[in-house]
Order: structure tokens, then C-alpha cells, then sequence
């Protein structure tokens, strides 16, 4: 399979059921998303932006790891680290108080929280505990560097509901309770 007939299989649908579809794993094809959340085939990057969101609009994480998924096949992609990179945030009123926006590096909006979680994972490379933004399908949107520092330089230290010994670093979306990091208490 080639990236055009991948595209012309989703061409056309408005809606993307992907619960729905049960289509045969028909192996990897070269497509992988980097650690920056850059695509690239056969290791070139995919220039075209709308072609980048149609395949996100069909990514998801399942038995074969990350695969997208269309109405009659079902093909393994690599990811690097999480697919979607955290790039901007905002704080939005409410009634329950301020809400964290957060926007991806392909502009998928997101609030943060129990919908869309943040926990914290080894980072690959590192195996540094980072957050990362929970997704449907089983997917997940780190933050960039940039947006984890802003975000930082408001967290305030409350004790880890987690692990005996160890201080959260959190800031609040509404009433959820975000946490960013963690260290040992001294």
C-alpha cells in the first residue's frame, strides 16, 4: 500500500467510526511519526498538512501497536515516542474555574481533564517521568518543552496522593487536579 491509496480508501467519509471498523492487519508500511511529532514516509517528511490530519483522523493504538485503520485494512505505523506534541495552551473561564486548553502541533484542541487526563510516563529516550496528555483510541500528545516550562512556572508543590515520600507538582484545570512532575519531599 501506498500513501495514495491509503488516502483515496478515506477520501469522501465525513465521520471516521473507527470502533466499527474491523478491517484485516495487513502488515507496516513505512510511515513514522519522530519524537517532535514530524510524519515522514520511507523516511521523507509528508509535506502536506491535510494529508498528515487524514491519517491522524485514523491513527489508534491497539494489539499491533500504532495502526491506521480504515474501512478494509488496518496497517502498523512507528511512533517515536507519542504521537501528537502539546504546543500551546490557554486558560478558558468556567463556572468550576479556569480550564486549561491545550492545542497539538496538528491544532486538535483539547481541555484538560478527567476526559483528557495528563499522567506521567517514562519518556523513551530518557525514561524520565514526563506528562502526557490521555487521548481516545489509546493515543497520547506530550508536551513540547516550551509549553511544559510555562506550565511549570504555575505548579505549586503539594504532597503526592501517588507515593508516600514524594511532592506533586500540579496545577488545576476546573476541579482536576494536573500533575506535572514529581520529586522526593526533603
Amino acid at each position: 500500500m501506498d500513501l495514495t491509496q491509503l488516502q483515496q480508501q478515506l477520501t469522501g467519509l465525513a465521520h471516521y467510526p473507527l470502533e466499527q471498523w474491523t478491517p484485516p492487519f495487513c502488515g507496516a508500511i513505512p510511515i513514522r511519526i519522530d519524537r517532535d511529532g514530524r510524519w515522514f514516509y520511507q523516511q521523507s517528511p509528508i509535506e502536506r498538512q491535510p494529508l498528515v490530519k487524514l491519517f491522524a483522523a485514523v491513527l489508534c493504538r491497539d494489539e499491533h501497536g500504532y495502526v491506521l485503520k480504515t474501512p478494509v485494512e488496518k496497517v502498523q505505523i512507528q511512533v517515536d515516542d507519542a504521537p501528537f506534541v502539546l504546543i500551546d495552551a490557554e486558560w478558558q473561564p468556567s463556572t468550576a474555574g479556569p480550564l486549561l486548553q491545550v492545542v497539538s502541533n496538528l491544532g486538535q484542541i483539547y481541555l484538560i481533564s478527567a476526559e483528557y487526563p495528563v499522567k506521567l510516563q517514562a519518556e523513551p529516550l530518557s525514561g524520565e517521568l514526563l506528562p502526557y496528555l490521555q487521548l481516545p483510541r489509546g493515543l497520547s500528545a506530550k508536551f513540547s518543552r516550551s509549553l511544559f516550562y510555562r506550565l511549570a512556572e504555575l505548579a505549586s508543590s503539594e504532597a503526592s496522593r501517588s507515593a508516600v515520600g514524594m511532592v506533586d507538582y500540579v496545577i488545576y484545570s476546573g476541579s482536576y487536579r494536573c500533575v506535572l512532575g514529581q520529586s522526593e519531599a526533603s
